[in-house]
């Protein structure tokens, strides 16, 4: 059970939508179902029925406790920097050569006339 795992669940949990959930989070629908699936695997039991209405099981209502807990505890995540912008632009030159194809002629070349 890692960080990232409760997180998720407890976000899944406050929504009680795991679309909304997964916006939030900024992340994809299905990364957030595997980590939820994981996190059931883990602990044995399933802790989110999923369908028309999306509710949090006993097992998940005693994890959501400890997840809170553990995530109040936990030191914030690091926030990575996004690299800048920019850099030296490369010009095309030509349009080069395509792949030699076996038993075609080669592209861009002329045939020599009889």
């Amino acid at each position: 059970m890692n960080i990232t795992q409760l997180r998720n669940f407890v976000m899944v949990a406050e929504e009680l939508h795991f679309p909304r959930a997964a916006e939030r989070l900024g992340i994809s629908l299905a990364s957030l179902y595997s980590s939820i699936e994981k996190l059931e695997e883990e602990v044995g039991h399933p802790i989110i029925t999923r369908g028309k209405d999306t509710t949090v099981t006993r097992a998940g209502n005693v994890l959501l406790e400890e997840a809170r807990e553990r995530i109040a505890a936990a030191p914030e995540p690091a926030v990575q920097k996004k690299a800048p912008a920019g850099g030296k632009a490369k010009a095309n030159k030509g349009k080069g050569r395509a792949p030699a194809v076996k038993g075609q002629p080669k592209p861009y070349k002329k045939r020599q006339g009889r």
